[in-house]
Formats: structure tokens, sequence, C-alpha cells
């Protein structure tokens, strides 16, 4: 079964103890995106196993054939695809520690979305 979450992935940043009432860019996106998956998935659970797919989207600044070029290819830039699934698991999971086998991926998109197939 597949699952598809129009979300733009955020990946989980490396916080400190002043990151509860400091508020750093890179933190703040990473609660917003906490709070967006929970509203678009209320009360999903990942499976043990599951495959998931991140679409992240392309910068406005490339030109329409490159666009056209790398859609769909795969994401060979930061965010690491294990900070993309880590943040993932945090936001859904109070307890990830059943979760024994990921696959992950991350592709240049239009938009961004992340796709969840059990």
């Amino acid at each position: 079964m597949k699952k598809h979450i129009s979300i733009t992935p955020a990946s989980k940043p490396r916080m400190t103890r002043s990151d509860k009432w400091n508020e750093r860019p890179s933190v703040m996106n990473y609660r917003a995106y906490g709070d967006e998956l929970r509203l678009k998935l209320p009360g999903y659970e990942p499976p043990e196993t599951f495959t998931i797919e991140f679409a992240l989207p392309m910068p406005k600044s490339w030109s329409n054939k490159k666009r056209k070029a790398m859609n769909g290819r795969p994401h060979q830039q930061k965010p690491d695809i294990d900070n993309l699934v880590k943040a993932f698991l945090d936001h859904l999971c109070e307890d990830d520690s059943y979760v024994w086998k990921v696959c992950a991926s991350k592709i240049w998109a239009e938009h961004g979305g992340i796709t969840i197939e059990t």
C-alpha cells in the first residue's frame, strides 16, 4: 500500500539545550515540519518495515531545461538521507525502536513530498 503526503521534507538538525528557547531557523523549520506531518498523518504509526521516498523541491533558480532533466533523478546533496529518516520517525513515533528495516531514497521533484510504501 502506497501513501503520498504533499509536504517538503526537513532533516533533523544538530540540537543543543539552548534550542528549547533559542529560535534558530533550522530548529524552527524542523518543528514546523513535525507539526505539519502530524496534521497530515493523524495517528499514523510507521510499520516495523517500510520503504520511504523523499521528494525534495528543485531550486527556483534552475532553468526549465535543467528542471526537466533533473526531475525524478537522485538527490545527492544535503540534507543527508539518515537525517530525513530520523526526523520522519522522531515526529511520528514515541519510541521507534520497533522499526527494524527502512529502505529510503531521495529524489529531485517540482514539489516536495513523501511517499511511504508498506
